[in-house]
């Protein structure tokens, strides 16, 4: 039976490092372009999607993207990779910060398509991915 505890507890890691990886380099490349061209230009998108945000530009939006969702999932991947003991809550606390992010874009920009509903799921499978790592401690 420990066996199968840590095959599953491998393949869980594995999920949680892939996803955690994935929505950070896609938060730190969207995050670098929107710093760098706050117009949005360089995302194909324009200023007009901010139009019921606070924002007038993706100067602020783009470095919190690339902190919040970018920099702070490498670094919940790394605790992972290094079985450090608070791994399980940063995948939590990632999955939650994935989810708040979606849902507060949702509401300001008032647009809903398909990649809020992937990134939704992924945060959502994170914190699933959070719980089963403390689970399987035990």
């Amino acid at each position: 039976m420990k066996n199968a505890t840590v095959l599953v507890k491998n393949v869980i890691k594995i999920v949680s490092i892939s996803l955690l990886l994935l929505t950070g380099l896609n938060a730190v490349v969207a995050g670098v372009l929107f710093i760098l061209d706050p117009s949005g230009a360089k995302m194909g998108m324009s200023v007009e999607y901010l139009k019921y945000a606070p924002f007038r530009s993706f100067l602020i939006p783009g470095i919190v993207l690339f902190v919040a969702n970018g920099v702070l999932n490498f670094a919940a991947a790394i605790a992972i990779i290094k079985n450090k003991a608070y791994s399980h809550l940063f995948t939590i606390f990632q999955g939650a910060v994935l989810c708040g992010w979606i849902l507060i874009q949702v509401m300001m920009v008032r647009d809903v398509n398909p990649l809020h509903a992937i990134m939704l799921t992924i945060g959502i499978l994170l914190m699933a991915c959070g719980y089963m790592l403390k689970k399987t401690d035990t």
